[in-house]
C-alpha cells in the first residue's frame, strides 16, 4: 500500500463516521417530541452495543475460528473504554437529548460542528498532539462558521439555552474523542459494543428511576436500528479507524462535514428553511476542511523503543520485526495483530499523528 493509499483510507473512514454521525442532531428532533429524552438515547445506545454485539457473532462464525486482524480489548483499555461510556455514551446524549427540544434540527446539526473544534483543542493543549498552522486555521474557520450559526439575538448574550446545550454536549464528545485514542489500536467493535451497551443500560436505569416510560414494543426495533448506524454505532467505529492513522485532531475536525449531511437529512425531514447565515457559514466550513486534508507533513524524527499490540502490516516503514510460531497468520489482506516491539529508529518521511508518529514538534 503506498502513501497515497494509506491516507486516502482513514479520510474514507472519516467521511462515513461524518455521514452517520451527520444523521444524529435530525433524528433526534424527529422523535424527541413523541419520546421521553432519557429512554431515546438509552435505546440509541443499547442499538449500537447490540448491533457490535451481532456483528462480532457473526464476524467470528464467517471466520470459522481464524483469529481476527484486530487486537482483542484487554483490562488495561477498561479505565479508557469506561471514560468513553461517561463522557461520550451518557452525559453527552443526554445534554443533546435535552437541548434538540429548544433547537431547530438544522441549527442543531451545523451546532454539533463545534465538537471538531474542541477535540482539536483538547488534543492540542491536554494531550499534547502535534497540530500545525494549517490544523489550527482549519479550527478558527470552523469555531467562526459555529459562531454565525449560533446567533441568537433573542437568547440571553446572543446565545439561545438549547444552542448552549448542544454546545455542552460536544464538549463532552470532544473528551470522548481523545480518549478514544487510547483503544484506537484495539478491535473497534468490541470498544463500541461495550460502550454502547454499558452507556445504554446506565442511561435506560436514570431515566426508568426518574420515571420515564418505553415506547411501544413496535417502535422500539426502530430506535435501536438508528443507534446501530449513528449514536455510537457505526459512526464510532468508522471514526476509531480514522483515529488509529490521522490521530485525534485531523479525525475530530473532519467531522465538520457531518452538518452538511446534517442539513440534507434535515431537509428531508422538515423541510426547514435554510438558515440566513448559512451560506457563508457553508464557505467558511469549506475552507477549513480543505485546509484540513490538504495538510502535507514530513521532518526527521526519532521512535523510541515501543513494546505494543494492533493490528498491522508489513509492508511499511515500522513493522520489521521477526515472527516466532506463535504469532497469527496475516489476513486476505495482509495484515494481523499481535505483540511486538518497535526498536529505536530515525528516519524521515511524510506521517500523520497515528499509533507511531506521536513524538514532539517545534511547529
Amino acid at each position: 500500500m503506498n502513501f497515497r493509499q494509506q491516507n486516502l483510507i482513514p479520510l474514507l473512514y472519516a467521511t462515513l463516521s461524518a455521514v452517520f454521525f451527520g444523521s444524529c442532531a435530525p433524528v433526534t428532533k424527529y422523535f424527541v417530541s413523541d419520546i421521553e429524552p432519557l429512554m431515546l438515547a438509552a435505546l440509541f445506545y443499547l442499538g449500537s452495543g447490540l448491533g457490535m454485539l451481532t456483528l462480532i457473532i457473526g464476524c467470528r462464525i464467517f471466520r470459522r475460528g481464524k483469529p481476527p486482524s484486530d487486537s482483542p480489548v484487554n483490562i488495561h483499555d477498561l479505565p479508557y473504554l469506561a471514560g468513553m461510556s461517561v463522557f461520550g455514551g451518557i452525559l453527552a446524549p443526554v445534554v443533546l437529548m435535552y437541548s434538540m427540544k429548544e433547537t431547530q434540527a438544522a441549527t442543531g446539526s451545523l451546532l454539533l460542528n463545534f465538537e471538531p473544534v474542541a477535540t482539536g483543542l483538547f488534543a492540542a493543549f491536554i494531550f499534547q498532539e502535534a497540530v500545525g498552522k494549517r490544523i489550527w486555521g482549519a479550527m478558527v474557520l470552523i469555531t467562526m462558521s459555529c459562531l454565525l450559526l449560533s446567533y441568537d439575538p433573542s437568547g440571553i448574550f446572543g446565545l439561545s439555552l438549547g444552542a448552549a446545550g448542544v454546545l455542552l454536549a460536544c464538549i463532552f464528545w470532544a473528551f470522548d474523542n481523545n480518549i478514544s485514542r487510547r483503544v484506537s489500536g484495539k478491535d473497534p467493535f468490541s470498544c463500541i459494543m461495550i460502550k454502547g451497551l454499558s452507556a445504554g443500560l446506565c442511561t435506560g436505569f436514570i431515566a426508568i428511576l426518574i420515571g420515564e416510560h418505553l415506547p411501544s414494543y413496535v417502535e422500539v426495533p426502530m430506535f435501536l436500528l438508528i443507534g446501530f448506524f449513528s449514536y455510537g454505532g457505526l459512526a464510532s467505529v468508522f471514526f476509531l479507524l480514522a483515529l488509529r492513522s490521522i490521530g485525534t485532531a485531523r479525525t475530530g475536525l473532519f467531522l465538520a462535514l457531518s452538518p452538511f449531511f446534517g442539513v440534507l437529512f434535515s431537509f428531508l425531514l422538515f423541510h426547514e428553511p435554510i438558515h440566513q447565515a448559512f451560506p457563508l457559514a457553508f464557505l467558511i466550513m469549506i475552507l477549513g476542511v480543505y485546509l484540513l486534508v490538504s495538510e502535507k507533513h514530513a521532518h526527521i524524527h526519532t521512535h523510541v523503543p515501543l513494546v505494543h499490540d494492533h493490528r498491522h502490516a508489513h509492508n511499511d516503514l515500522h513493522h520489521d520485526h521477526v515472527h516466532g510460531s506463535h504469532v497469527p497468520p496475516v489476513s486476505s489482506t495482509g495484515e494481523h495483530s499481535h505483540l511486538h516491539a518497535h526498536k529505536e529508529i530515525t528516519h524521515v518521511h511524510p506521517h500523520k499523528p497515528d499509533l507511531h508518529h506521536q513524538h514532539e514538534h517545534k511547529i
